[in-house]
């Protein structure tokens, strides 16, 4: 607690130093949305359209769950109208930058409250369906703070939806062509688990099992015993971290490594710079690999 404080502290005394120097605000002219991660982003833009700056907080290619916050953070929080978090334990360190952005004007919208959150994985969103509360929520939360702009949000709330249903249906499709025996998967860490629930994909372990964590020799050569059990196709990573244990993993297990599935964030690849791209990417890619 005394760490969190400090390090708040001296992000705060850095703001004040960039303030001093005539940082410019963020959103000039019209009112901020601010999201914790990509993904978010992309949603609450499927919303808000060009009424609004949308600014994201983890930058994308990094994972929100060791995220370090920084100064500029805290600007942006600071003229902020409304905050879009995942919850669901995903975003431990917000709590503390809302406190240092000491903005009373924020309206928080958090996008997990009231789903099913399964074994306290916070990844809903990679469920298309579960993405479709998530941006039902977002509209609600764009309401609050600019209520004329409440017909503009409706009907892009509406197309988003219908968006979203048409690639849960393109998804289905797609992990049908997979043939049963071959839908498992070993992941990195376990933010499939949704996605995986709703197109009958079994997820037979994953390599970290909370952030940081890394996995005991015993715990590794069960998962090559899954692996060979299950006939385990492929070992699934994202570029965000280190491809090294799923090799050697693969390698014991004599199966493939998949390191450039997306999921905490969206990628610098156009075909991934939405939240529907990141889905569509990864399916294919998942299907390519088991199929």
């Amino acid at each position: 607690m005394l760490l969190q404080r400090g390090i708040l502290c001296a992000l705060l005394l850095t703001l004040c130093s960039a303030c001093t120097h005539g940082a410019a605000p963020v959103g000039r002219g019209k009112l901020v949305v601010a999201t914790t991660i990509s993904t978010l982003a992309s949603l609450a833009q499927m919303v808000s359209g060009d009424r609004l700056d949308v600014v994201n907080l983890v930058p994308i290619g990094s994972s929100p769950e060791d995220y370090q916050p920084t100064p500029q953070n805290v600007a942006r929080l600071r003229t902020a109208r409304v905050l879009i978090e995942n919850g669901a334990g995903l975003e431990t360190w917000i709590s503390h930058l809302v406190e240092g952005a000491r903005n009373p004007l924020l309206h928080i919208v958090v996008c997990a409250d009231g789903l099913p959150v399964k074994n306290g994985n916070p990844h809903l969103w990679m469920d298309p369906i579960l993405a479709r509360q998530y941006v039902r929520k977002i509209e609600i939360g764009l309401e609050q703070i600019d209520p004329s702009g409440r017909f503009f949000y409706r009907a892009n709330l509406r197309r988003a939806v219908a968006q979203l249903a048409r690639l849960d249906r393109s998804v289905r499709r797609k992990i049908e062509t997979i043939p049963p025996p071959n839908r498992t998967m070993i992941v990195f860490h376990n933010a499939w688990q949704y996605y995986n629930d709703r197109y009958g994909i079994r997820t037979v372990g994953a390599i970290e099992l909370s952030p940081g964590q890394e996995p005991s020799p015993r715990y590794l050569a069960n998962l090559i015993t899954l692996a060979r059990q299950y006939r385990v196709r492929a070992i699934f990573a994202e570029p965000e971290y280190s491809p090294k244990l799923a090799q050697m993993l693969a390698e014991n297990a004599g199966i493939q490594t998949v390191t450039n599935l997306y999921d905490d964030s969206l990628g610098n690849d156009p075909r991934i710079r939405d939240y529907v791209g990141l889905i569509t990417y990864d399916t294919d890619i998942i299907v390519g690999a088991l199929k």
